[in-house]
């Protein structure tokens, strides 16, 4: 079987046929409330929805709440809670702490510091907030209360030619990588 990757000649594919925007992404957390302080009033992302449901879903009746937090672009974050502690365990079992599972959420240098200055004086989470410079962009790391990293980015000065040569090499890239080839391609840092 070849699980060669198309090279970079590849036609790119039309705008016309993607998704406009992210809807919302979806998490389960076992705290409603502390889930609504966090991104309500230390993240500054309002509660735009509330649905408390009550399903017939996966061969059993689930009653759940699932709350909504509207980003700028109409997209949000979502969470759900369930009342019944085995669907709980079942649908949201505890996420395992890494860097590399993050939501990236972009953002100006004012909303970075607004965030990173309500973080620092509500005493959020120290030791698992930092900041990274990625060299096309600048991000502050924090963990909310169900233990998903976010990640607040601010594309750097410059970023449309970073954007466009990874863009223009994404394929080759992709190719190389798979091939053996793991040089950094990130000159921006």
């Amino acid at each position: 079987m070849n699980t060669s990757v198309a090279t970079a000649t590849t036609a790119p594919h039309p705008t016309s046929g993607l998704p406009s925007r992210l809807h919302h992404n979806a998490f389960v957390t076992s705290d409603q409330a502390a889930t609504r302080a966090f991104y309500e009033d230390i993240v500054g992302l309002p509660l735009v929805a509330t649905w408390k449901e009550s399903d017939e879903l996966f061969g059993k009746m689930r009653t759940y709440c699932h709350t909504f937090y509207g980003l700028g672009d109409g997209s949000a974050l979502a969470f759900f809670q369930f009342v019944d502690d085995e669907d709980q365990r079942q649908f949201g079992p505890k996420m395992p702490f890494s860097p590399f599972q993050h939501i990236a959420l972009k953002v100006t240098a004012d909303v970075q510091e607004a965030i990173a200055e309500r973080l620092r004086t509500s005493g959020w989470n120290p030791e698992q907030t930092y900041v990274l410079e990625h060299g096309y962009c600048r991000s502050l790391y924090t963990a909310d209360p169900n233990g998903l990293l976010l990640e607040f980015t601010v594309d750097t000065d410059g970023v449309e030619q970073s954007d466009a040569e990874r863009r223009r090499t994404a394929h080759a890239d992709l190719e190389s990588w798979l091939t053996g080839e793991h040089a950094s391609n990130n000159t921006w840092r």
